[in-house]
């Protein structure tokens, strides 16, 4: 089972981090008057059925530089880049399950991670720490989004073919929707 189909379906079945699925908690703070940010399950099945990478940013309301990381999403580069992604923002202490999910180095924060449709954490689309790579320089806009625009050109997020979102695969038969 795919990653972000794991973590769906562990969210189903947690309701405490569900509390705020649709809009994130927190993005208030994280420019979400210009940025689409997403909760978790909405999220996740936005991604699913677009097939648009995912940009996952971890958090702690107490974490003195994920407060200053929060002014990197002000910058008009970044918004516009935001708008080719499915942002979504994860409050690490209150949604422990998916941050123990896409922790591939650790549950430290903030954590920045370029994720695909199918749940696989980027190895290569990292921040210059090689002791955090996950974390994105948070004074300065500049490395994410170097990131973004890498992620873009490489295709993350792109199904195979001919650049149509692939219709899902169920095991009862046929593709859906055909």
């Amino acid at each position: 089972m795919s990653r972000l189909l794991y973590a769906l379906f562990a969210l189903t079945f947690f309701p405490l981090a569900l509390a705020n699925a649709g809009t994130a908690n927190h993005a208030d703070v994280f420019n979400g008057a210009e940025i689409n940010w997403r909760g978790a399950k909405s999220g996740i099945y936005e991604a699913t059925k677009t097939s648009k990478p995912v940009i996952m940013v971890m958090h702690a309301t107490w974490c003195s530089a994920c407060k200053r990381y929060r002014s990197v999403f002000n910058d008009p580069g970044v918004v516009a880049a935001s708008k080719d992604f499915v942002m979504i923002l994860v409050e690490a202490d209150k949604e422990k399950e998916l941050n123990s999910a896409f922790s591939p180095d650790g549950t430290y924060v903030p954590r920045t991670m370029f994720v695909d449709p199918e749940g696989n954490v980027s190895a290569t689309l990292v921040g210059k720490d090689a002791q955090y790579p996950h974390t994105i320089d948070v004074d300065d806009p500049t490395e994410l989004l170097s990131l973004m625009k890498r992620a873009k050109a490489e295709g993350v997020g792109k199904p195979p073919g001919d650049g149509k979102p692939q219709t899902p695969q169920t095991s009862d038969g046929p593709p859906q929707g055909t």
